[in-house]
Parts: C-alpha cells; sequence; structure tokens
C-alpha cells in the first residue's frame, strides 16, 4: 500500500513539474535542412545563448523552462547574419518563414509579440508615407526648389510628431503590455528625462520591474540632470594633443553647442556639414563648438576631423560607448548635442540640420 501511494505521489510530482509554465518554440523556416538557430538575447550589450536547435527539412523545435516575463529574443542562424525578433513567453510560439528573408518571418502564439507587431503595422503606413515625403523632398532639395523643399519639410515634420504621438499614446494606453517599455525605447532621443520617466511610472509593477524599463528609468534620471533649462555638468578629457580640456574652459561664448559624434558614425558625417555651416555663419557672433568623439583610434578621429573641416576644439577619450562624457550625458545615440549658453544652461537638445540654424540665428540674430 506504501509502494503505491508513493509510485502515485512520484506520478504527482512529475505531472506538476511537466505542467509549470515554459515555453516551446515550433520552427517551420522553407530551406532550413542541417543548420542550426540560436535563440539569443541582448545582456549588457553582450548577446546571450539561450537555446538552440538544429533544423532538419525546414522543422525544429525548442522547449525550454519558464521565463519570467515577455522580452525581445533573436531567432538566428548560427555563423550567420540571417536573423528574426520576437517577444518570448511562457506559451507554444511558432515560427513561419524562408531561411534566405529570416527576418520576415511570421510569429504566432505569442500575445504580447501580437500588441508590437499590431502596433508596427500601425505605424507602417505613416512610415511609408514619411519615406516617400522625404524621398521627394530630397530631390526637391537636389534640384534647387526651395519653395517646395520648404513645403515637404513641413510634412516631414508633421509627420514625425504624429509618429512620436503615436508610440506614446501606446505606451500611456497600454500600461500592462510587455511590449511598451520596447516602445518608450525607441522614443529616449527625442524625450526629456522627466517625460520618459512618467510614462514607466505609470506602467503596471509587472512591467516597470522588467529589465528594460528599470534601464529606461535609469537613464531617464541621468537625462533629468542634462534636459533643457538645467545647468550642463562639467567634465574634461584630453584634445588630440593629450591635454585635458573642461567644457567650462569653453562655456562663456554666447552659444556653444555640445557635440557628440564619431568617425565611423554615418548620420553624424552627414551632419557635420550643417553644424560646419552655423559655424562659419555665427562663430563671429558668439557660436562655438566643442566636439565629443565616441571613437575608438586617433587615426580614425583625426583623420574625420581633416576631412569634414571641423576647426573647433575637440576632445575623446577613445573609449567608444563607454565615452565617460557621453555616459555622464545619457547619450545613447549619435549624432547628440546640447546648446549651452554663456552660463552653461541647456537651451536646446539634439538640434540637427535646420532645427540647429534655426535656433541659433533666433538667438543670435541676423
Amino acid at each position: 500500500m506504501k509502494k503505491i501511494f508513493s509510485f502515485a505521489l512520484v506520478a504527482a510530482i512529475v505531472a506538476a513539474c511537466s505542467s509549470e509554465p515554459h515555453y516551446v518554440i515550433n520552427g517551420k523556416i522553407e530551406g532550413a535542412d542541417s543548420v542550426m538557430f540560436l535563440l539569443q538575447k541582448r545582456e549588457a550589450g553582450v548577446m546571450v545563448d539561450l537555446d538552440s536547435a538544429m533544423a532538419y527539412k525546414g522543422s525544429f523545435k525548442m522547449k525550454g523552462g519558464s521565463v519570467i516575463y515577455p522580452e525581445m529574443v533573436l531567432l538566428s542562424v548560427r555563423d550567420s547574419r540571417m536573423r528574426t525578433q520576437f517577444f518570448l513567453e511562457n506559451a507554444e510560439i511558432t515560427i513561419t518563414g524562408k531561411l534566405d528573408s529570416l527576418y520576415g518571418a511570421v510569429i504566432s502564439g505569442s500575445k504580447t509579440h501580437d500588441e508590437y507587431s499590431g502596433f508596427v503595422k500601425t505605424i507602417d503606413d505613416l512610415s511609408e508615407q514619411y519615406t516617400e515625403v522625404y524621398n521627394q523632398y530630397q530631390i526637391a532639395a537636389q534640384e534647387g526648389d526651395t519653395a517646395k523643399a520648404a513645403q515637404l519639410e513641413k510634412q516631414i515634420e508633421a509627420a514625425q510628431q504624429e509618429m512620436m504621438q503615436m508610440q506614446k499614446d501606446f505606451v500611456r494606453n497600454n500600461p500592462a503590455s510587455f511590449a511598451a517599455p520596447q516602445i518608450l525605447a525607441g522614443l529616449t532621443y527625442d524625450l526629456e528625462g522627466s517625460e520618459i520617466e512618467s510614462l514607466i511610472n505609470a506602467m503596471d509593477t509587472a512591467v516597470a520591474n522588467t529589465v528594460l524599463a528599470k534601464n529606461l528609468k535609469e537613464r531617464a534620471l541621468k537625462m533629468k540632470a542634462v534636459e533643457v533649462g538645467q545647468k550642463a555638468p562639467d567634465f574634461s578629457l584630453n584634445d588630440p594633443d593629450g591635454n585635458p580640456v573642461s567644457l567650462y574652459s569653453k562655456v562663456g561664448t554666447k552659444l556653444l553647442l555640445l557635440d557628440f559624434w564619431a568617425a565611423w558614425c554615418g548620420p553624424c558625417r552627414q551632419e557635420n556639414p550643417n553644424v560646419v555651416k552655423v559655424y562659419k555663419e555665427f562663430n563671429k557672433k558668439g557660436f562655438d563648438v566643442f566636439g565629443v568623439s565616441l571613437d575608438r583610434t586617433k587615426e580614425d578621429w583625426l583623420k574625420a576631423i581633416a576631412d569634414d573641416n571641423l576647426t573647433w576644439t575637440h576632445v575623446s577619450d577613445l573609449q567608444y560607448w563607454n565615452n565617460a562624457a557621453a555616459r555622464q550625458y545619457a547619450v545613447s545615440a549619435i549624432p547628440a548635442n546640447f546648446l549651452l549658453d554663456e552660463n552653461g544652461i541647456i537651451l536646446g537638445r539634439n538640434l540637427r540640420d535646420k532645427a540647429l540654424y534655426n535656433k541659433v540665428k533666433e538667438l543670435l540674430g541676423n
């Protein structure tokens, strides 16, 4: 009788263990035969392997343990750049697609991914309109049609504002969605720290306690110290000759642009001519630039300074994204800049192209 009881107890324990929440991933990838797939996520800037499975005749299966909460992961092909991203959660998830276009795979079974992809779909139409108008703007600018370019520029700005508002609305209206922090992460370049903090504080506790939400809140706290209206914190880095130069050794001119950039950054190099234009036109009226490079090698840094004709003061610690000043100023994307007045008060942030020109012109006059 005791043996029967013990067997029943073991069976109950096994049944209980097998019924614990866990994830199952069914892969149906056309063209994948004897292909190793990896389930990965990024932690502290490093890609970590969570699971793996070999696909035969297009099929594979991963069956893992329980995940604490839904989070964005990558399904990658080993030793390849082929990948797709989706939200992993405790559910049976099916990934259907083709090996040569894995990025376009269809994901089903994840409630959080459905929420995220539903939002992306609503914004896709607006993104397509934005791209079409931007291409027209580029043509008009190249042809010298300033009137048409100005009209199209207003449409571009309106589309950007609408997309940003849609992102904020999703985060605000879906406080229990684990997709909300992911969508908010795409807004941190444009929003002030206080608004990011407010959006996170409105999330449900479980969502606000995810790693991504906590990281965003930590960054928001740093951003609050360098948002418009705050006094810019001082720092010191070496110039190309190895001499330490502090930010406040340059503060005192009417306007100082603290400019974060790098030789390897394409958008930065595209923006440099605009900064040069503003510098040349307004330098004698009190405008100066203090460049902080996120480069890794001195050679690349100095070559870009010479090639782009950047004739103002430059500093760097050649630490890439670990640049001390970039971390202090919560810079997570470049180009990034802060416009300071003669007292070091921040008047503007991330002013690019005509926005920079117009702001400087407004403050310094014709």
